[in-house]
């Protein structure tokens, strides 16, 4: 059964491994303990989400030594299915205390002190669990590496552009799903489950993130769940899911109308495209990020419309495990870091009018070339779509 189900070769996640302990040299860490799901899936090639409920590392050092790879024992076989590490390690849930083993496994690897990376903004490292691991491994310092390690998986390898490109093909698929599904008496919920139906039955994996799904004054709601709430003649539908092939995501945003909706709609959904063409003209490979979203907020302010772009602008997608899809890349105001060639990303207009009970989301999933962005999946700059 060993890697069975691994889906890419030792040699790429070699050169990941190179890339992390070159940085890790760089930035003079003694180790790396990698708890985030995604980064035990990019590094160790260990596919599993059980993160959010047990604890797992992945603990290396700079140098070319075996890293180790702990993890619940139920859990062992997922680790053989998938990943390259040799060195694996269990405990048992509650009546073994992971961060003592951690801290166990730290020593065996002769580190007793200095800096050691960890992603301490993950959802994988809830706070108790961080202080059991800083009190485990003192005098260690553990320092935040998540930017630092979740940047290495922004520019995507051609292996990667292919699950990405499976992905999008399923997406697609649900969009189209949606679209025919939408049809008076349809519920939200009803909705949702045609577009969810659609993507398993084309073969997607499930989505880190629920179907966000709304209709009529709900649009405004810019995550909101689907409800047992009958869509009505002239509402707006907002609807925003992923399609995913071997963990990688890929995102469909868009804004339909179940029969007319109205001047105000339609004129809106206007300045919202006008929003999305600005930003995406922006985005150039070395333009810094925080370009692209005032650009796309130059159109909303000739209409007074600025203070409803509640959203950034967009954001880097990837390798996601529940409860997100986003990677570290923010594409929004604030931030310095430049675009790259190879990444991919979530691009959206957004307009939420909750005096109004207007909400007008729409764009998608863009991967960057030399010429520009290339959408892969999504509704992007389209006319509003009246079924």
């Amino acid at each position: 059964m060993a890697q069975e189900f691994a889906a890419f070769s030792k040699e790429e996640h070699d050169g990941r491994m190179a890339r992390a302990r070159a940085l890790m040299r760089e930035q003079k860490y003694a180790c790396c303990i990698v708890v985030a799901p995604e980064n035990l899936y990019y590094l160790g090639g260990y596919e599993s989400w059980v993160s959010v409920n047990s604890p797992q590392a992945l603990i290396f050092t700079a140098d070319e030594t075996e890293p180790t790879l702990i993890l619940r024992n139920v859990d062992l076989s997922l680790a053989l299915e998938t990943s390259w590490v040799r060195d694996i390690r269990t405990y048992h849930l509650h009546t073994e205390n992971f961060a003592a083993r951690v801290a166990g496994i730290l020593e065996e690897k002769g580190v007793t002190d200095g800096r050691v990376a960890i992603e301490l903004q993950s959802y994988a490292l809830p706070y108790s669990l961080g202080r059991e691991l800083a009190a485990a491994t003192a005098p260690i310092q553990l320092v935040d590496a998540t930017v630092t390690l979740g940047d290495l998986r922004l520019a995507k390898s051609a292996r990667e552009m292919r699950y990405i490109e499976q992905a999008a093909t399923f997406t697609n698929i649900g969009l189209k799903a949606a679209r025919q599904a939408l049809k008076p008496g349809v519920t939200e919920i009803g909705l949702a489950a045609a577009i969810e139906g659609a993507l398993r039955h084309a073969g997607s994996d499930y989505w880190a993130i629920p179907t966000e799904l709304a209709s009529g004054k709900r649009t405004p709601g810019g995550h909101g769940a689907p409800r047992e709430k009958p869509i009505e003649p002239g509402d707006l539908v907002h609807i925003e899911f992923a399609g995913v092939s071997n963990r990688y995501h890929t995102t469909a945003l868009q804004t339909l109308s179940l029969g007319d909706p109205g001047p105000r709609a339609k004129e809106l959904y206007e300045i919202g495209l006008q929003s999305l063409r600005a930003g995406i003209a922006a985005v150039k490979p070395g333009v810094p990020v925080s370009a692209a979203e005032e650009a796309s907020l130059v159109p909303l302010r000739k209409h007074g419309l600025e203070h409803t772009a509640m959203m950034r602008f967009g954001y880097g997608i990837g390798i996601a495990y529940p409860p997100i899809w986003l990677e570290t890349l923010q594409i929004s105001r604030g931030f310095d870091r430049k675009f790259e060639t190879g990444m991919v990303f979530v691009l959206h207009s957004c307009l939420e009018l909750v005096e109004e009970g207007i909400g007008i989301v729409q764009g998608g999933t863009y991967a960057l070339t030399e010429s520009g962005p290339r959408m892969l999946v999504g509704a992007g700059d389209s006319p509003l779509v009246i079924a």
